[in-house]
């Protein structure tokens, strides 16, 4: 429903993490204050070349940083806290609550952006309270998931409390015995819940999601029947799951080491918070894995989804420099594939398979259980907290309709809930619930080298470059409006029936017709100087109208024209002018390139 703005209601506004999965933030706003919950990223598509990192477009914050009162974190999910350090270098956030393990993780990226100093990190456990501002409270309830340390918050707000699941499952046996604080769920929603935004991710899947200790036993049997060396990858994230790898380990005489960044990074803190209990002899430097006998040795390392970069997909092909696949090797896959990186999996199995190694994978094989609840889950927290309003959260489209039918069978009237979407104003009063308003919402782009934005002209460009491939023109005109010489033309990466001379012909006669049809107007625009900016331009619209026509596709044109004010251009070629125009080189093919794919096993399990 849609409702007049209220200047005594709550606005929640959703930048991330709704019609999709990944880069979850959400602003909380009343009055002149605003909090912020979580500030994740997500990872690129693959038309999205040369991306490295997706964010939500935060125009709102910047445009509102007075504001900002402070953050509240639920867990270390890169698709929770992997935008943060970026944000920081446009917003001063005076402080950001966070769980022990998420804000161990979170400063060093704060300290590689150069942005600790923007902020202070404060950690807190279960059942603490903060307060930010003068109408915002949040207590931190525990919850369980896939990552340890994960929380559930209560937001006291001045038209009643909100809670927040953040990510969750319903774990009756987790694994590092944080159980889920059923009892503080209970009391608030005898006390009233307002409004219970709700995570959506497996609402489409009935019955509960499994407890992560049921795959102790599977991953057992499969330890117990590897001839020779292991490895097994699954989500760096997932401590529970690294914690039951290793107690594995220990069990079945087995040595570990590890391999990938993200991989030793999280078992790094989890050691030092206590999330991941192990004795340090239980690991042997990468290095020395040649002195370990194959039945001793397990490797464990990151690249589940198939990433181009990741340690395993370098191992399949061939390219590590320190581990290589033989016969007899076992690789255990304990994670399944996120939406579009089920190809990169596959070609990853393929080519370890290929190699020798005896591939252990899928759903059937009870090695991975998701940290997301199911439609039960999802019940007992609808059953635990009794809200009056109702917004599901995180997810795709079809998750958040299918999350608020069952919403509606617990007993929510459907018109105390809404279904938005990323830059929707939610906004709350203590009797009504509607969406009045928008703000600019949608993606930024950031480039592999981490340094600057893609904006969508060179996303266009570069998605040209691999699709259609670049054509190149380079051509001078006298102060006459005539060619001095014959256009020179290159063609990377583009695919034609013609011949490169018949192509040449034809850019020059339509260079020459152009010139012929447009020389009078622009010679003639101005009493002193020729418009060559113009002529230019009509030269460069003519080209590249020809070439869709004839190659029945757009690639990237590059057209440089060389005018008499550029210099005395009689003296030289066309051929010596390019080669002195450093900054205009003949663009290399893309076509070769491999595409890069979605790494979101760092943000979701």
């Amino acid at each position: 429903m849609t409702r007049k703005k209220s200047s005594s209601a709550l606005k929640i506004i959703p930048l991330g993490g709704l019609h999709e999965i990944g880069k979850n933030t959400c602003v909380f706003e009343y009055d002149d204050e605003i909090i912020l919950l979580d500030a994740g990223l997500a990872f690129p598509s693959d038309g999205m070349h040369g991306v490295n990192i997706v964010l939500p477009d935060v125009t709102y914050l910047t445009e509102n940083r007075h504001k900002i009162k402070g953050m509240i974190v639920t867990h270390g999910h890169e698709d929770h806290i992997g935008g943060i350090p970026f944000h920081l270098k446009n917003v001063e956030i005076p402080v950001i609550y966070g769980p022990r393990l998420a804000m161990a993780l979170l400063y060093p990226k704060l300290e590689e952006a150069g942005v600790q100093n923007r902020t202070e990190l404060r950690t807190v456990r279960p059942r603490d309270i903060v307060r930010l501002g003068r109408h915002f409270s949040v207590e931190y309830i525990r919850n369980t998931h896939s990552m340890a340390d994960s929380f559930t918050v209560a937001i006291t707000t001045p038209v009643g409390v909100v809670i927040h699941t953040g990510d969750f499952k319903i774990d009756h046996t987790p694994v590092d015995g944080e159980n889920f604080d059923f009892q503080r769920l209970a009391e608030y929603g005898e006390k009233g819940v307002h409004c219970l935004l709700s995570d959506s991710t497996n609402s489409e899947v009935p019955g509960f999601t499994p407890s992560e200790r049921s795959v102790y036993p599977n991953l057992d049997r499969v330890f117990a029947n590897a001839p020779g060396r292991l490895m097994v990858t699954t989500f760096a994230s997932s401590v529970h799951r690294l914690q039951i790898v290793l107690e594995l380990a220990k069990k079945h005489g087995r040595l570990v080491a590890t391999v990938g960044r993200s991989m030793l990074n999280v078992i790094a803190h989890a050691r030092n918070l206590g999330y991941v209990k192990c004795e340090d002899s239980l690991f042997v430097p990468l290095h020395s894995v040649r002195s370990v006998p194959d039945e001793k040795l397990l490797i464990l390392t990151t690249g589940s989804q198939g990433e181009p970069m990741s340690a395993l997909t370098r191992i399949a092909k061939g390219e590590h420099r320190q581990i290589k696949i033989r016969k007899g090797d076992t690789v255990v896959f304990s994670a399944n594939p996120i939406p579009g990186n089920t190809i990169a999996v596959v070609n990853t199995i393929d080519k370890l398979m290929m190699l020798g190694a005896n591939v252990i994978y899928g759903k059937d094989k009870g090695i991975h259980v998701s940290g997301h609840g199911c439609q039960e889950d999802q019940k007992l927290m609808l059953a635990l907290t009794r809200p009056k309003f109702f917004v599901p959260f995180h997810g795709e489209h079809r998750m958040l309709v299918k999350h608020s039918q069952t919403a509606q069978s617990m007993g929510v009237s459907p018109e105390n809930m809404v279904v938005v979407q990323n830059g929707d104003v939610v906004e709350l009063t203590k009797d009504s619930i509607g969406v009045a308003d928008r703000v600019a919402s949608g993606i930024e782009l950031v480039d592999s080298s981490r340094s600057g934005m893609v904006e969508d002209k060179i996303l266009k460009e570069r998605q040209q470059l691999a699709e259609d491939g670049v054509v190149t023109v380079a051509l001078a005109v006298n102060a006459d409006g005539k060619l001095i010489d014959r256009p020179q033309l290159h063609l990377r990466g583009v695919v034609s029936a013609m011949e490169i001379s018949q192509m040449r012909e034809l850019v020059i006669n339509t260079l020459k017709q152009s010139l012929s049809n447009n020389w009078f107007e622009y010679a003639k625009s101005n009493n002193t100087q020729v418009n060559w900016s113009g002529l230019k331009k009509d030269l460069e619209c003519a080209v590249q109208q020809m070439l869709r026509r004839k190659l029945q596709g757009q690639p990237l044109l590059v057209f440089l024209m060389q005018t008499p004010e550029a210099g005395d251009i009689q003296d030289r070629s066309v051929e010596e002018k390019v080669e002195q125009k450093k900054e205009l080189p003949i663009p290399k093919t893309p076509l070769g390139r491999r595409k890069r794919r979605s790494t979101a096993a760092k943000v979701a399990s």
